[in-house]
């Protein structure tokens, strides 16, 4: 079966604003003239094409909770609400530790407050943390029970108010699922991403989970222009 939109408000599909994005990236240039620009490429490229960041932002919008990003990368995120004026207190986790170092260098130069990135491997738990939590791409790395351990430790983690917000892709019959896979295998190949995909968890299943534990849950695409089953679920608890 094919996943299929559910709750469908209006949701943000564009990307980044053109010089939003810019100004973001250009916190990513090395210091020095001839030092390597892929992080600033990358970051420029993802907010241009992407339009996962202005849909997590639309989602954290009511909230004022501080938030724990599971999986940060570079710390993307942290640089994405401040450019919205939205002054959440930020943690940010990775298994990468050369992608946390990058991010806790950029962060500083930006001037960003309340911004904590660490290094951690998520398959061996979660810091305490009471609030929001994202979990931004990161399902697919890990194996099923991981992944359900994993949503119930970060719902455990949810204040009246707070938001899980989840960017996934899932596991259906369609073309996008089917080049979601390929192009995870290859980010791993690449070597961008350390770890394989492992399981794609389904729109069902999801559901299931955080109704299951008492959250008001939306479904919804955010794939935009991109060839990607990528799709945007949020968890609350009134």
């Amino acid at each position: 079966m094919t996943a299929t939109a559910s709750d469908a408000a209006p949701l943000s599909t564009a990307p980044f604003p053109r010089e939003d994005a810019r100004g973001i990236a250009r916190a990513f240039l090395p210091r020095h003239p001839l030092g390597n620009r892929y992080d600033y490429y990358y970051t420029l490229t993802k907010l241009r094409t992407d339009p996962l960041y202005p849909g997590v932002l639309q989602a954290l919008r009511p909230t004022a909770a501080p938030v724990l990003d599971l999986g940060c990368g570079l710390g993307l995120l942290a640089h994405a609400l401040h450019a919205d004026g939205q002054a959440l207190t930020y943690a940010g986790v990775d298994i990468d530790a050369a992608k946390i170092r990058r991010g806790r260098e950029v962060a500083a130069r930006a001037g960003l407050a309340d911004v904590r990135l660490d290094v951690l491997d998520l398959a061996a738990g979660l810091p305490a943390h009471r609030g929001s939590v994202a979990i931004l791409d990161v399902l697919q790395y890990l194996t099923h029970e991981r992944q359900r351990a994993l949503l119930d430790e970060a719902i455990a983690m949810l204040v009246p108010g707070a938001r899980l917000v989840i960017r996934s892709g899932l596991a259906d019959d369609s073309t996008r699922s089917r080049t979601s896979r390929i192009t995870d295998r290859l980010a791993n190949l690449a070597g961008w991403m350390q770890e394989r995909a492992r399981s794609y968890p389904t729109a069902d299943g999801l559901r299931a989970q955080l109704e299951g534990a008492g959250l008001q849950t939306t479904l919804r695409p955010l794939y935009g222009d991109t060839p990607f089953n990528n799709w945007l679920i949020v968890g609350s608890r009134a």
